[in-house]
């Protein structure tokens, strides 16, 4: 989904890509290689400055997460 209205906030450029990374939270999750932490990404074409944003992760995502590493 475009936002008409999207600048970046280091060039003003206004074509960006998004993207998604999940991460390791905590202690445990680290030990067990769980990525039970999700962000999306917004990443500016023009001079590639990049902002996060948290989102919810799913329990089922993390389970599966879990079994197949």
């Amino acid at each position: 989904m475009r936002h008409r209205k999207w600048s970046c906030l280091r060039c003003t450029g206004s074509e960006y890509e998004t993207g998604e990374i999940r991460v390791a939270g905590g202690f445990w999750s680290r030990i067990f290689d769980v990525q039970n932490k999700k962000y999306s990404a917004v990443t500016c074409e023009k001079c590639g400055f990049t902002e996060f944003y948290k989102r919810d992760a799913s329990t089922l995502g993390n389970v599966f997460d879990f079994f197949t590493r």
